[in-house]
């Protein structure tokens, strides 16, 4: 088991490659999500102020 993890002495690079790509794979929905609203809030401004513009 402990050879398995070692990896033949590239163990430390595999898993932390692995770790890495993990982080990045569970960030990117949340990255996505947060640029969603951020998106969605500037185009509810541009509405009431063009809105507003109108009056």
């Amino acid at each position: 088991m402990r050879e398995f993890f070692a990896m033949g002495g590239y163990g430390l690079y595999v898993w932390g490659s692995f770790g890495v790509a993990l982080v990045l794979m569970a960030a990117e929905p949340l990255l996505v999500i947060h640029r969603r609203r951020s998106v969605w809030r500037r185009l509810a401004r541009i509405v009431r102020l063009q809105s507003e513009e109108t009056k």
